[in-house]
């Protein structure tokens, strides 16, 4: 039986949420200096966009790596759902002492998501409007 082709395949969901960048050990005033209106004490709110990568042989029954009903159902309940319309620096507990940036928070899916997807998870990409993203692949770089 010939060797099935490697793909990836990707479900993308989207969340409102709130939060504030800072650092709690430095000055309100070299937060504002490092990051800006972002350090509003009240915070602001983004309609985040989560791209979820998995990465396989498609199986030769199905023709799928994975069914996208199942990243769907999983990336809801580990993510969408905890984050949506809540403000991540408070309403999240998981989220509780990182500072939110779409870094930190690629990081924090990734980590949610690993246990269900192991070695097929690819890459998170974590998107807070049209100009900003950013995307973890895990240790692999």
């Amino acid at each position: 039986m010939p060797k099935q082709p490697i793909v990836e395949i990707t479900r993308v969901l989207t969340f409102a949420a709130s939060h504030r960048l800072y650092n709690p050990d430095w000055e309100n005033e070299r937060n504002d200096e490092v990051f800006g209106k972002c350090n509003n004490f009240y915070g602001h709110g983004h309609d985040y966009d989560v791209r979820v990568t998995l990465r396989g042989p498609a199986d030769p029954e199905t023709g799928m790596v994975i069914n996208l009903n199942i990243v769907d159902r999983i990336t809801r309940e580990e993510i969408v759902e905890p984050c949506d319309h809540k403000h991540l620096n408070h309403d999240v507990q998981w989220l509780r002492g990182i500072n939110p940036t779409t870094e930190n928070l690629a990081v924090a899916f990734w980590d949610r998501l690993l246990p269900h997807f192991g070695e097929a998870l690819y890459k998170v990409r974590v998107q807070e409007n049209p100009r900003n993203w950013c995307t973890y692949r895990g240790e692999k770089g």
